[in-house]
């Protein structure tokens, strides 16, 4: 499994981006595909996650009404859409899939992880 994140770019507090994610190889409906963040110093910290069906998603408490995560099966790609974008929510953004159906927040979870892609946040 192979993993590609995209969309990353320096925008203006109170903007909006779309990362993308393009998964290759073989991969079960089961599975569970995340987005994770790490901005400079920081630990890398749990964004969003969706279940590959599309049945489960979960957002940590900073993003939730500004983040939206979504999948397209046919394209094999999951997609973070970022909108009301705050200084804060710079950082390097990773995307990562788990095998396991109820993956939500635990990185060690993930198996599979692509290159981040940087977002900045200018105020």
């Amino acid at each position: 499994v192979q993993l590609q994140a995209s969309g990353g770019g320096l925008v203006q507090a109170g903007g909006s981006l779309r990362l993308s994610c393009a998964v290759s190889g073989r991969i079960s409906n089961t599975w569970t595909v995340g987005w994770f963040r790490q901005a400079p110093g920081e630990e890398r910290e749990f964004v969003a996650c969706i279940t590959r069906s599309g049945s489960r998603t979960s957002y940590t408490d900073s993003v939730k009404g500004r983040f939206t995560i979504s999948g397209d099966n046919a394209k094999n790609a999951v997609y973070l859409q970022m909108d009301s974008l705050k200084p804060e929510d710079a950082a390097v953004y990773y995307c990562a899939v788990s095998r396991l159906i109820a993956a939500d927040r635990v990185s060690a979870d993930y198996a599979y992880w692509g290159q981040g892609t940087l977002v900045t946040v200018s105020s």
